[in-house]
């Protein structure tokens, strides 16, 4: 029987690779993803799980040492969070174009300066091109349950990816909710025994990453482009595995209250949740509105967000993060180009806001919704529009 218990984002994904039964950690603490290695420590030291726990002098050595582990055929987990996710940014696109399916869990966090422990989606952002595949969680079920999913798709033969698994620092990583655990054969019976096709073997010697040169850099870049984009069916298949087994299905892009709404709210993360209370609350007073929240960032789902928002006349996107110089959040940045068309519909409207950790209450999302329509009814030639900051400056202009 399944277990309901009480625990923090930053345990979940613990648990998880607990129950994934990893064969490989690679620890280095850095705020707020402290309690995720100190938590696999306590396990490791008493005997629940039986892995080579590495601590280590540096983020990049953290990822490097997965490098290894996973070249040899381990199970490999790690975490990071913020300024230690860029201090390891080279070797992330080592990983992924080695195809070595290292899983990690990333507490998002602000990027310096000025120096912020807290909670946004900078270092997200700040990674998107380094051919990770990536989640987004709303809460510590899905901080689980999206941890134990990436070790089913990173490493299934067809796929040989890295995968990055995001939730909210401090807002996920150090509240406490509840989390349904599952049963060890249930686990079992989702996630095959590793079987890395490409192990480093001393009888059979190969080379990793070598030098590549002009004349076959370019193909090996393309292949490796291609081989992220049809990664796509098996993560949907993964999503459809994972739910038929505990019960809890995931898509890419989660609609919710869509139908006849003419208005959509387009949310990452764990402000999804708070985002929905406003579209509840607009609902009950009649307005056409809905929410989607977007979980897989990379690779992008097109196909899926056209279809969501086939029917709205509006589309509002809510960033946790500043394109610094761009036309809009990077997020807004992503969705106009997904959807670009002709007839300019739905209408984009870009909102930056809740960065550094600075929260985002209900009335600030019924605002953002209210505020969107009014740029879009007026066609207002601002960028993009920010929330919650003090002072004249809300409106950012070309």
């Amino acid at each position: 029987m399944s277990r309901r218990v009480g625990l923090e984002a930053s345990h979940s994904a613990a648990e998880a690779a607990r129950m994934a039964d990893v064969d490989f950690i690679a620890a280095y603490p850095i705020t707020p993803q402290t309690h995720i290695p100190e938590r696999l420590a306590e396990m490791v030291a008493d005997g629940e799980l039986t892995a080579a726990y590495i601590p280590v002098e540096s983020e990049h050595s953290a990822l490097s040492a997965c490098l290894g582990a996973a070249a040899v055929g381990a199970r490999t987990f790690t975490a990071t969070a913020g300024p230690g996710l860029e201090y390891m940014h080279n070797v992330l696109y080592v990983a992924s174009s080695m195809r070595l399916p290292v899983v990690m869990t990333v507490a998002n966090r602000a990027l310096s300066a000025p120096l912020s422990i807290w909670g946004d989606h900078s270092d997200a952002m700040a990674v998107r091109d380094t051919g990770w595949i990536q989640v987004f969680c709303q809460s510590s079920q899905e901080a689980f349950d999206m941890t134990l999913w990436a070790f089913r798709v990173g490493e299934d033969s067809r796929v040989l990816l890295p995968v990055m698994v995001h939730f909210d620092g401090f807002h996920l990583t150090h509240v406490t909710e509840p989390v349904i655990l599952p049963e060890q054969e249930e686990v079992d019976r989702f996630l095959p025994r590793f079987q890395y096709p490409f192990a480093l073997d001393p009888d059979k010697p190969m080379t990793h990453g070598a030098f590549g040169p002009p004349d076959i850099y370019s193909e090996a870049k393309i292949a490796q482009e291609v081989a992220f984009r049809k990664s796509k069916a098996v993560i949907i298949q993964g999503f459809k595995e994972f739910g038929d087994i505990f019960g809890r299905y995931y898509q890419p892009v989660e609609p919710y209250r869509i139908q006849r709404a003419k208005t959509l709210l387009l949310t990452m993360g764990s402000f999804s949740e708070t985002a929905k209370v406003a579209i509840d609350a607009k609902k009950d007073k009649g307005e056409s509105v809905g929410l989607i929240n977007l979980r897989l960032w990379r690779p992008f789902p097109f196909e899926e967000l056209r279809q969501a928002v086939k029917n709205a006349e509006t589309l509002i996107v809510f960033d946790r993060c500043i394109s610094f110089g761009g036309p809009v959040g990077p997020v807004a940045s992503e969705i106009r180009s997904a959807l670009y068309n002709e007839e300019e519909r739905p209408r984009i409207v870009s909102f930056v806001g809740g960065l550094g950790g600075r929260d985002m209450s209900v009335k600030d999302f019924e605002y953002i919704i209210d505020r969107g329509r009014e740029i879009a009814e007026k066609g207002s030639k601002e960028l993009f529009e920010t929330v919650g900051i003090r002072g004249e400056i809300t409106g950012i202009r070309g």
